[in-house]
């Protein structure tokens, strides 16, 4: 079986093995690869293992033998899903692995807001403590947690973890999901206008699909408090950028926490790249050392399975 994996650097820096998928098969490691490169490098490949790679209808085309793709990710938004079916190709990706990582990842920017932990470790490192004449200074406000309401937008493992955390800090919490008959922890299923409306912070857990494209736009910005925080650790095409950069700069919304972005890397002309109060992250929710080495071994399972006949984590097609 030969395999090609297209970008592997996304993934390790020589600090997680990939020895249990290059085990597997003949394997050709490329560190980054530009999409317009992809089906050479596939070339008479029977798997290609990648993580944002663009994977479509003219690569599989040009690319015959090619039955497996796998991904280093759970979603599955850059391939395309129909043209594999078409040409008899099976798609599996990693359901669950980032949970815990990326639910610390949220809270560690919602906390980074309310705590000013940043804005108090630049102070004192500028001196301002050492010249102060009493024990403390708080002149940056900071927030209790407690008894605020968190509103999740997508209520799977992560939404689900993210609200475990939450009410561990005292917090009140509430769901737009579309499975509200699979919430069984008694959290409120709310549409998603009446969720805008009533939380404090709303986070973002879904995934990315062509009907919730942007839902986070001018008119559902609106709809929030103008205390409020948006964090966004699951995918960039969710949130209408110069939407929320306006209501930022404007005051409509207090704040963001942004993990991932329409376009990555994130380019200089990006809407939200210096605007008020936005607090970017360059998509390292999911990359603690423990999960990428989760991670690695769940694509390796992956590949084994699909070559042994029996395929799991296979993707809807």
């Amino acid at each position: 079986m030969k395999i090609v994996i297209l970008d592997s650097e996304t993934v390790s820096r020589n600090d997680v093995s990939l020895d249990s998928i290059t085990s597997l098969g003949e394997a050709e490691v490329y560190g980054y690869t530009p999409n317009s490169e992809v089906a050479g490098r596939i070339g008479d490949a029977d798997a290609v293992i990648c993580n944002k790679c663009l994977i479509t209808r003219d690569v599989f085309d040009a690319c015959p033998n090619l039955k497996y793709v796998g991904l280093f990710a759970t979603g599955y938004n850059n391939v395309d899903t129909a043209a594999a079916k078409d040409h008899g190709a099976v798609v599996c990706n990693v359901p669950n692995y980032s949970t815990d990582a990326v639910a610390q990842h949220t809270f560690a920017l919602i906390l980074g807001y309310y705590n000013k932990t940043a804005e108090y470790t630049a102070s004192v490192a500028n001196g301002d403590w050492v010249n102060y004449k009493l024990f403390t200074y708080f002149g940056i406000p900071t927030y209790e947690l407690a008894g605020k309401t968190l509103g999740i937008v997508g209520y799977g493992a992560i939404g689900r973890k993210t609200a475990e955390i939450a009410r561990a800090f005292g917090m009140k919490t509430v769901t737009h999901t579309r499975s509200p008959q699979k919430v069984a922890d008694g959290t409120p299923c709310l549409s998603l206008e009446e969720l805008l409306a009533v939380s404090d912070i709303v986070s973002l857990h879904c995934p990315l699909t062509s009907d919730n494209t942007k839902m986070i736009n001018e008119r559902t910005l609106s709809l929030m408090k103008s205390s409020a925080l948006l964090i966004n650790t699951a995918r960039g095409g969710l949130v209408d950028e110069q939407a929320l950069a306006d209501a930022l700069n404007s005051g409509k919304i207090a704040g963001a926490g942004i993990d991932t972005l329409t376009l990555e890397p994130m380019r200089e002309d990006c809407p939200l790249r210096g605007a008020k109060n936005c607090f970017i992250t360059p998509h390292v929710a999911w990359a603690p050392r423990e999960t990428r080495i989760r991670l690695l071994e769940k694509v390796a399972e992956n590949l084994k399975a699909w070559r042994d006949g029996s395929p799991i984590n296979v993707v809807d097609q």
